[in-house]
């Protein structure tokens, strides 16, 4: 069904999927009270409504509604949306890509609609549509017990996007991180760059592999435990560093949703590390031609010249004093 307002829900649908539910059945033995009845958690199959929403403050979201009691609400949503609201609310000009912010007039205000995410905004207005779209208590059904919604991270994405004006450079870029990745990215790598200790009681995944996905497209991923670092292209202009938890006791942190901004913290301080590695393996002088071709001999007239030596010790030095990598936008 839609609707054609701005803002609401603009779809809905139904799925017969898997859920915890409560399971009511009767004691094998009859008790003194013929009302009693014997109340367990089970897993099985029953329908769950999925709500398409335009929120006016997070943007496209999805929440997913249990029909059965507790009445489970799963929600997704992206912090790119909010921002975006943001922006068009202080009527700041920008071009969107999906989840990408290809320019903007403002950067400082993008950035602080970035930090403006914050839990209680999110709680306020999940609040709001899990009442909407939720079961309704009676006032006697409230006074008997304390309803309340809590909501904890499940699964969780950053990312960082490197933009490009061209696509080849940034295909020779992903392709020679493809190449040396697996073998540079060894086990002691990635436990330093997911900022953990590596030892024998380790439980789960430890691995790089490069997985091929739809379309021909590739994705490097580095696996630890329930959580991977991937990067890929996206849109022939994106090199995307993105790191996804599906259980963040695995960085030491809580998943309830007051526990975001640390959460945040932290995998900002994981993409940083890892595009720092990507910098330090990519920043290799010989693979361009125009030092192969100075390492070759020359001719000229009848006397022969040997080219330089990249290998000397002296040149290595010379090369990192006037090939610097700037760290910055004009560094």
């Amino acid at each position: 069904m839609e609707n054609r307002k701005a803002f609401g829900v603009y779809f809905i649908f139904k799925s017969m999927e898997q859920g915890r539910r409560f399971r009511i059945s009767v004691p094998k033995y009859p008790p003194q009270d013929p009302n009693y009845r014997i109340l367990a958690h089970q897993t099985s199959r029953f329908t769950h409504y999925y709500f398409y929403i335009r929120d006016q403050v997070l943007g496209p979201i999805i929440v997913r509604m249990a029909s059965f009691f507790p009445f489970h609400a799963t929600c997704w949503l992206n912090g790119h949306s909010f921002m975006e609201q943001e922006l068009k609310r202080k009527q700041i000009a920008l071009r969107k890509n999906d989840n990408a912010f290809l320019a903007v007039d403002d950067v400082a205000q993008l950035q602080a609609a970035a930090d403006r995410l914050s839990p209680a905004i999110i709680r306020k207005q999940l609040d709001y549509w899990t009442f909407l779209l939720g079961a309704k208590f009676s006032e006697k059904e409230r006074g008997q017990m304390n309803l309340s919604r809590f909501y904890a991270i499940s699964q969780i994405e950053h990312c960082r996007n490197f933009i490009f004006k061209r696509h080849f450079p940034m295909h020779n870029i992903f392709a020679r991180s493809c190449e040396i990745g697996p073998g540079r990215l060894t086990a002691n790598r990635i436990s330093e760059i997911f900022g953990v200790r590596l030892d024998k009681r380790l439980q789960g995944k430890l691995a790089t592999v490069i997985d091929q996905i739809e379309q021909g497209h590739h994705v490097f991923r580095a696996y630890r435990k329930h959580a991977f670092l991937k990067q890929y292209e996206k849109f022939s202009r994106l090199l995307r560093n993105e790191l996804c938890s599906n259980n963040l006791h695995d960085f030491g942190l809580k998943k309830g949703l007051d526990h975001l901004d640390a959460v945040r913290k932290r995998f900002q301080i994981i993409t940083d590390r890892f595009a720092g590695f990507q910098a330090q393996c990519l920043n290799v002088h010989v693979d361009f031609p125009l030092l192969q071709s100075i390492a070759l001999p020359i001719t000229i007239g009848s006397v022969r010249y040997p080219g330089i030596k990249l290998h000397d010790p002296w040149i290595i030095r010379l090369l990192e004093v006037l090939l610097h990598n700037g760290s910055t936008v004009g560094g």
